[in-house]
């Protein structure tokens, strides 16, 4: 198998990992070719699937049509290579003697590197171009060894259970602890890794001292491949709620939740937004009142979308501290434990099903004083600190997954036939492709521009010059995703249509645009922010010419 096909770096891994199976010659296959005993060969594998016939989606008969023969051909046409993953451990019986899977099988078992500057499936566009033998500056061997680390992760723990989990509504827990047992978790939550909380392992062998925003990009990314916005969203509920906790509470606040949270034991989760305050955070209604005794907020309210919150211990929570129509000046964050007078309820939304999106209702939750975050009625100080770098994530977020459809679109081109002719050799679906393609390209080289700002500018620097520049980027990510999302699934036609199979990541995918394109700031805020940031900056930068002129 080459490791620069389709399937190459995952069939050499999958026919590795089997060096002591039996071997059989294809005389041998071809004597089990009944409904009851039922054997069929796969990229030189020998599969005996008599027992998961009545099981097959596509019904036993499919199936038994190739029993005893080699139905590589067949089984490529209608399936991806996650199928063989989730079910050669119960079905493989062995390799077909003198095969290419038997010489594999022979071979020492050793993992999988990189071709010189070459990495992943090679699939054109269908990872960022530094991948392909592409020269960049932004990135060094950590970033190549953290990369081939998360993508190892990412392929075992979580691609094949991806469709499973977005169908039960739920990530479980262990990934999170699993995460930070890999030298993962510690690395999303603002652009540096904090060793105190988070220990010094770090995936790669990265030295905390090296990570930077460009490591924080390749883990997204990375987790990104998976397809599905309810995983990668499971990550971002910490993304964006224990950074203020990190960033403005008190000591004892942050021994209480960052480590258990950054060890995957313990699940947060940002409560901002409510069913009549989205985008307008200084409008916000929940109320946090001081208790006759001075020891505690009593806080009464809802919150509506939030990310996680149906899994949360902790929130971190927005609530009006001052007068009811003190706005912005009268907002605090409270960090709020699970307890008695929250509910939780998961909502029905279009997409992201795994990351729990959540009702809450908070009805007279007593709340220590301890538990406020940084100072009382400065909340929404903190709240917009963190905002440019949620914003960077869902556009971390929309490129990678811009990327996923241009990917599986490509390669179903490549292996689907219509009229005789491959999809690929029509002009139309070529169009298609580039089209997703330069649209992808340049969002990537914006994203990676926007993370060297980060990495090379303070924080406070960050927050005055890159609000508006975030916030276009965030916008022009949510809309190439969602353009490639459409054009992929009319690549896939109904198997775009379909929930599960060959399409399942592009379906998912366009059903979760929308969730790109609204929080964080909706495209239409975005955009407006961005303008009316360039015009303020036009009056300060203006303000200072005449001050040099006047000098001169």
């Amino acid at each position: 198998v080459s490791t620069q096909s389709t399937w190459g770096p995952f069939l050499i891994g999958l026919l590795r990992s089997t060096n002591t199976m039996k071997q059989f010659t294809a005389q041998e296959v071809a004597q089990h070719n009944s409904a009851t005993d039922c054997w069929i060969i796969v990229e030189g594998k020998v599969f005996d699937v008599s027992k998961f016939l009545d099981a097959h989606p596509g019904g036993k008969k499919v199936i038994v049509n190739v029993a005893g023969k080699d139905a590589t051909k067949q089984f490529n046409m209608f399936h991806k290579p996650d199928v063989l993953r989730k079910y050669e451990s119960k079905l493989c019986i062995g390799v077909v003697a003198g095969s290419d899977a038997s010489k594999q099988a022979a071979a020492p078992a050793a993992p999988a590197k990189a071709a010189g500057n070459l990495y992943g499936e090679l699939i054109p566009y269908g990872d960022p171009n530094w991948y392909q033998g592409f020269n960049s500056n932004y990135y060094n061997d950590s970033h190549k060894r953290l990369r081939a680390a998360v993508r190892e992760f990412t392929e075992r723990e979580i691609m094949p259970f991806a469709h499973e989990w977005d169908e039960a509504k739920a990530v479980p827990r262990e990934l999170f602890r699993k995460s930070y047992e890999a030298g993962m978790l510690g690395g999303v939550v603002g652009g540096s890794w904090v060793e105190k909380y988070a220990g010094s392992n770090i995936a790669g062998g990265v030295k905390p001292s090296e990570f930077d925003p460009f490591h924080e990009l390749v883990i997204l990314d990375e987790l990104g491949r998976c397809g599905s916005g309810g995983v990668t969203w499971s990550f971002g509920g910490l993304s964006i709620g224990l950074p203020p906790v990190m960033q403005f509470g008190s000591e004892y606040l942050k021994d209480k939740v960052c480590g258990p949270c950054l060890h995957g034991e313990k699940i947060i989760c940002l409560a901002v937004t409510e069913p009549s305050a989205g985008s307008d955070v200084a409008n916000l209604k929940t109320t946090a009142t001081k208790s006759p005794c001075g020891k505690y907020y009593i806080v009464n309210g809802e919150k509506k979308w939030i990310t996680n919150g149906v899994f949360a211990d902790f929130f971190t929570v927005a609530v009006r501290t001052g007068p009811p129509n003190s706005g912005m000046a009268g907002i605090s964050l409270l960090l709020i434990e699970r307890s008695a007078g929250i509910t939780t309820r998961q909502m029905n939304c279009s997409g992201v099903w795994a990351s729990g999106t959540t009702y809450i209702t908070f009805e007279d939750v007593k709340v220590p004083v301890e538990n406020l975050i940084g100072k009382e009625n400065e909340g929404f100080k903190y709240i917009m600190f963190n905002f440019n770098h949620e914003r960077w994530g869902s556009a971390v977020g929309a490129t990678r997954f811009s990327r996923v459809c241009l990917e599986e679109a490509m390669k179903h081109a490549m292996k689907r036939e219509t009229f005789g002719k491959k999809l690929i050799e029509h002009p139309v679906i070529r169009y298609k492709l580039a089209q997703m393609a330069r649209q992808v390209e340049a969002l990537q080289a914006w994203l990676e521009n926007i993370t060297f700002q980060m990495t090379t500018m303070s924080h406070k620097e960050a927050n005055i010059k890159l609000g508006g520049p975030m916030a276009l980027l965030k916008a022009h990510g949510s809309q190439v995703f969602e353009y490639c999302a459409r054009e992929a699934a009319q690549i896939f036609g109904g198997l775009a249509y379909t929930r599960g199979g060959q399409g399942e990541k592009v379906e998912r995918l366009y059903r979760e645009v929308r969730a790109y394109a609204i929080p964080a700031g909706s495209e239409e805020i975005m955009l407006d922010l961005a303008m009316r940031q360039a015009m303020r900056q036009i009056v300060q930068l203006s303000s200072k010419s005449s001050k040099t002129k006047a000098k001169l």
